[in-house]
């Protein structure tokens, strides 16, 4: 990920209004024009920021990484059993699909618009993917996990999955087969 940026309210709202339409309408569906436009930005302040459309979508995926990170960060401070953490981790996604708005993952919807693995918006997903994989990885590993790795790559797959399904169907149902699935992993060690 890149380093901080100094805040401004220019770039503030550009990053908000970009987040909101990318997240809601997609990101190739929304030009940087309209996105200028709705934040009431300049096309000179707006490359004053941004080298463009892509520099803004990374900015975009980095900002929902950074977001994700604290609260799993806070999570992770307030419960030390890794069991509970990781269940925590599993409810909290199910609350994120049946939230009012879910569109489904920011990340898996970007690399889908993104296909080409060296762009910087696909690396910025995949750096995402590795950190979060990562978390799981540790929690199993504290948990006693035979293979901590192959059961993080699980929860993942539950992730994926929870976030497609609770899209495109009964979001209740996937936010209860992700529960369940890391029920199991997590009672399987």
């Amino acid at each position: 990920m890149s380093v901080p940026i100094r805040p401004s309210p220019a770039r503030e709202r550009l990053l908000s209004t970009a987040s909101r339409l990318f997240y809601g309408e997609g990101i190739r569906g929304v030009g940087v024009d309209r996105v200028m436009a709705e934040a009431d930005v300049a096309r000179g302040t707006f490359y004053r920021h941004f080298d463009g459309k892509d520099d803004l979508v990374r900015a975009y995926l980095e900002a929902t990484d950074q977001q994700i990170r604290e609260r799993v960060a806070e999570a992770a401070r307030e419960i030390t059993s890794p069991a509970d953490f990781l269940l925590a981790v599993a409810s909290g996604i199910g609350s994120e699909v049946c939230g009012t708005g879910f569109r489904g993952c920011p990340f898996i919807n970007a690399a889908a618009e993104y296909p080409d693995s060296a762009s910087p918006v696909h690396r910025a997903v995949l750096e995402h993917r590795a950190w979060f994989r990562e978390v799981l990885r540790d929690a199993f590993q504290r948990l006693g996990s035979a293979d901590p790795g192959q059961s993080a790559d699980a929860m993942v797959a539950l992730r994926d999955g929870a976030m497609v399904a609770g899209y495109l169907g009964d979001p209740r149902i996937a936010a209860a087969v992700l529960l369940r699935g890391v029920t199991v992993l997590v009672s399987a060690r």
